[in-house]
């Protein structure tokens, strides 16, 4: 929670802070389940601008910190330097009399428009961490790699390709399968022949 106590409320007041928060745990992780994301109690630097302004406490900031995740391609750990912008408002519970407190039931067209997602402060006080969650989260990659240039993995055994550049597999010409697997077969029968032949002649030469 932040204090905007001694910021006031007199618009066009201005308050900059520095501070660091530890990334929260499940369920509300700062990241992309099972890709990346920041690990739970790494530090998250913040860089905050606030302003008094009517309506409330307008917050602008950038968030930072180290994410870790896996390439997509070749499957190994990787740790990112992410930085997030973000602006919100949050709003003062009497603003105006058209404004709602959080303890008050709210009509339908209050939640069916957009006042449904406003923020506001509780007694002078916010909470920035549903704010961080969604900066951080769309700042992260989607398909994150360890490099640009990543080669991956073999599609047929699996090794790397960095470290082995000049890997390749003979690729067998599907056309000659039927053809190779006919060969096979015949000389398969010829072995079978030959055997039956030579059982014959041993039969003889015992007679």
């Amino acid at each position: 929670m932040f204090d905007t106590h001694e910021l006031g409320r007199r618009p066009g007041t201005l308050q900059r802070l520095s501070r660091s928060v530890e990334a929260p745990g499940p369920p509300a992780t700062f990241g992309i389940e099972g890709v990346i994301g920041v690990p739970e109690g790494a530090p998250v630097k913040l860089d905050l601008r606030l302003e008094s302004v009517m309506e409330g406490v307008l917050v602008t900031g950038t968030a930072r910190a180290t994410a870790e995740g896996e390439c997509v391609r070749c499957l190994e750990p990787l740790r990112q330097e992410v930085a997030a912008d973000f602006q919100e408002m949050f709003s003062y519970p009497d603003a105006d009399d058209r404004s709602r407190t959080r303890t008050a039931v709210p009509d339908k067209d209050t939640v069916d428009g957009e006042d449904e997602d406003t923020l506001f402060l509780e007694d002078g006080l916010f909470d920035l961490e549903p704010v961080l969650r969604d900066a951080v989260v769309l700042a992260l990659p989607m398909q994150p790699v360890c490099r640009e240039t990543c080669a991956g993995l073999c599609s047929q055994c699996g090794i790397r390709l960095d470290e082995n550049p000049g890997h390749h597999h003979d690729a067998a010409d599907i056309r000659w399968a039927a053809l190779q697997g006919l060969a096979e077969t015949i000389k398969d029968g010829e072995k079978d022949n030959m055997g039956g032949a030579e059982a014959g002649v041993d039969e003889k030469q015992e007679k």
